[in-house]
């Protein structure tokens, strides 16, 4: 029993046990974990557990302390393994299994089981809470343990992992000369000069059919805008606001994605306007520019190969062999959630339009995929998705993104009262704006903001 666990977050919060193990569901696999549970008379009866980001093994400490002064029971993992590097499953095969989809379930096993333990019933309800890889965690949950849950919230899911490492992979290749890593085509002060005419392109339609309001200095909604760089095209090269046909060619590439040159088909998905100024960050090992970024992701996991050459990489060979062998480890693309939607579960995803890591198209187009796959008409009473004007990956950004998705699901899981909107903080001074279930849209009303379907007005779904 202590009063501070691991952290300055956890040093102001109240008496609470903490628990470390390490779990061993297979051979080979070592999995972390810690759980926390508050004094049985501070208990609300709910467990929550958080996720991780990118490929580290560290835990969410200060999410952890958050949920733990709310009277939760809170528990994350280190995925089976220490770091933040794919370089982890060197020699041990089984840490991919690990962190693809195991080590949240085998942990949350461990946890419900002390929770017993200490309180002598179970949690009333318990819930998930991630973004980016923990959003990717969350989707597996959904997917592969239904009954792990009572209550998702995924952000930006990373979940359709191959394709994403796939899309990094095609930045870097666009922006490079064949054969040179050391000489990017396009700088950040090109992605700021795309992203600047981007915005202008399109921003005629905010206030309007995308929503929002007609000042936004952000694309409200860029899944409209038809953006075209051959605009920003100079006469010659030359420095300055204008960019030579090389990089108007580079950029035309990373607008559109990497095609399978036998169908002719886009095989990863692109980003989208309004996020320009973010591709340099996952265009390259930010330890090693001279390296596209995730480049162990291909050597280690992928080919097995320390020798990997990426400028010998096929989109038509390589991309499907590696979805044939990673995919069903950390893939979590399945649409059929009708065993979560039996069982009462409830899923609550959220993606920022400006995100320039994972493309809010891939969460647009899985919820279109589950709707389909459920066949049961609207998700509306199970999955809702909101799409955030402005968000970058997870957080930051210039529009409204300061909102807390917990008191939603638990309100939806606990009270029936299912989310018809969330509302979001800008920066200082900003105001609130409401975030809409997709695809319904926050318009102005004259004195404040109503979530709207297309083509109808204010009217929340």
């Amino acid at each position: 029993m202590v009063r501070a666990g691991p952290g300055r977050a956890a040093a102001r919060l109240p008496v609470y046990c903490r628990v470390t193990g390490i779990v061993r569901p297979v051979s080979g696999s070592q999995i972390g974990f810690e759980v926390w549970l508050p004094l049985p008379g501070n208990w609300t009866g709910r467990l929550q557990m958080f996720g991780n980001g990118g490929y580290s093994s560290d835990l969410p400490l200060g999410q952890m302390a958050q949920g733990l002064a709310r009277g939760s029971v809170v528990v994350a993992t280190d995925t089976g393994h220490k770091g933040d590097d794919p370089d982890f499953a060197i020699g041990r095969e089984q840490a991919i299994a690990d962190w693809g989809y195991r080590a949240v379930h085998e942990t949350l096993v461990e946890a419900k089981r002390l929770t017993v333990r200490l309180y002598r019933r179970r949690a009333a309800h318990a819930y998930f809470s991630g973004c980016s890889t923990g959003g990717h965690q969350a989707l597996m949950e959904a997917q592969r343990f239904p009954g792990d849950f009572d209550g998702i919230v995924a952000g930006a899911p990373g979940a359709d992992r191959v394709r994403l490492n796939a899309a990094f992979l095609w930045q870097f290749l666009s922006n490079h000369r064949p054969g040179d890593n050391l000489h990017p085509i396009l700088g950040p002060q090109d992605l700021a000069l795309l992203q600047r005419a981007s915005f202008l392109a399109c921003h005629d339609s905010n206030g309007g059919s995308a929503g929002g309001d007609r000042s936004d200095p952000w694309l409200d909604d860029p899944t409209q805008c038809r953006f075209d760089p051959t605009t920003l095209a100079c006469p010659k090269t030359i420095d300055g606001a204008c960019l030579s046909r090389e990089q108007v060619t580079a950029a035309q590439l990373m607008y559109t994605g990497a095609r399978d040159s036998r169908t002719d088909s886009i095989v990863t998905t692109p980003w989208l306007p309004g996020s320009e100024k973010g591709w340099a960050a996952y265009w390259a090992d930010p330890r090693n520019p001279a390296q596209p970024a995730r480049a162990n992701f291909w050597r280690i996991w992928a080919f097995g190969d320390p020798q990997w050459d990426w400028w010998r990489f096929s989109y038509d060979r390589d991309l499907p062999a590696t979805m044939r062998k990673l995919g069903p480890l950390i893939d979590a693309t399945d649409p059929d959630l009708r065993r979560y939607r039996r069982r009462g579960g409830k899923l609550l995803q959220y993606h920022g339009l400006a995100d320039p890591v994972v493309s809010p198209l891939d969460s647009i187009r899985y919820f279109g995929r589950v709707e389909a796959a459920t066949r049961a008409g609207s998700t509306a009473n199970w999955y809702r998705l909101f799409l955030v004007p402005g968000m970058g990956h997870c957080a930051g950004g210039e529009g409204f993104w300061r909102f807390d998705a917990q008191p939603a699901i638990e309100a939806w899981v606990e009270t029936g009262s299912p989310p018809n909107s969330i509302e979001a903080a800008g920066s200082a001074g900003q105001g609130a704006r409401l975030l809409c279930p997709y695809p319904a849209k926050a318009s102005s009303t004259g004195t404040g903001y109503a979530c709207a379907m297309p083509g109808r007005r204010h009217q929340a779904p």
